[in-house]
C-alpha cells in the first residue's frame, strides 16, 4: 500500500451486521460498537476518524481486500477454536490503538492543519472511550475465577498487554508522522514499521489458549 492509499481518508459505509457463533470478529465488533455509542461522534472529529479507520479494514477485508497488517490475524482466526472471546476482544482493541488511533490523529492535524498537541484533549478524550471498551472486554468477556486457573495461559496473556502503554505508543507515533508530512517515503516506513509491530502483537494476543 503506498503512502496516497493509507493517508486517504477512509469512507465510513455503516451496515448491520449479523455474526455467525464464535466469530471472533464479530465479538470485537460487538463489544466496541456498545461503547461507541455511548461517545459523541462529530464528523471530523477524532473518535470519528478512528470509527473510520476500523470500518475501512472490516470493509476491506470482508470485500477480498489487503487490510492493514495488524488487522489480518484477526480475521485469519476469528473461527479458531482454541481461542477465546476475550483474546479477539483485545486483539482488536490493540490493532484498534496501535496502528489506527495514531493515523486518526494524523488524519485530523492534515484536515484542520494543525500539529498533535492541538487535538491533546480529544486524544485524551478518545482514550477514556477505550478504557470503558477494555473495562467492559474484561466484566464481560474475562472468564471467572472458577473457570480460570492462576497457570492458564490465557492470564499470562492478558496481562501481559497493556492499554495505557499502547496509547502512549500511538501518540508518539502520530507526533513523528505528522512532523514526517513533508517526507513520504520516511513516512510511509515508519507507518509500515507501525502495522507490522501491533501485527505481531496481535498474533501474540491469539495464540490459542485451549
Amino acid at each position: 500500500m503506498t503512502q496516497t492509499e493509507e493517508f486517504t481518508e477512509p469512507a465510513v459505509r455503516p451496515r448491520p451486521h449479523r455474526w455467525p457463533p464464535g466469530d471472533g470478529v464479530g465479538v470485537f465488533h460487538d463489544v466496541r460498537q456498545t461503547v461507541s455509542e455511548t461517545g459523541q461522534r462529530k464528523a471530523g472529529s477524532l473518535e470519528a476518524r478512528l470509527t473510520e479507520r476500523y470500518l475501512s479494514a472490516l470493509h476491506t477485508a470482508e470485500a477480498g481486500g489487503h487490510p492493514p497488517e495488524c488487522w489480518r490475524p484477526l480475521f485469519q482466526y476469528r473461527h479458531h477454536p482454541g481461542v477465546r472471546p476475550v483474546q479477539f476482544a483485545l486483539a482488536g482493541l490493540h490493532a484498534h490503538v496501535a496502528h489506527d488511533l495514531a493515523l486518526a490523529v494524523v488524519d485530523v492535524c492534515r484536515t484542520r492543519d494543525c500539529e498533535p498537541d492541538a487535538v491533546e484533549g480529544e486524544f485524551e478524550r478518545v482514550g477514556d472511550l477505550l478504557a470503558l471498551l477494555e473495562e467492559r472486554i474484561h466484566d464481560e468477556l474475562m472468564p471467572g475465577p472458577d473457570l480460570l486457573r492462576i497457570a492458564d495461559p490465557l492470564t499470562h496473556l492478558v496481562s501481559s498487554w497493556s492499554l495505557e502503554r499502547a496509547r502512549e505508543a500511538a501518540w508518539s507515533v502520530a507526533r513523528v508522522l505528522r512532523r514526517l508530512c513533508g517526507l513520504p517515503s520516511q513516512a510511509e516506513e515508519l507507518r509500515r514499521q507501525t502495522d507490522a509491530g501491533a501485527g505481531l502483537v496481535v498474533r501474540f494476543l491469539l495464540t490459542p489458549c485451549r
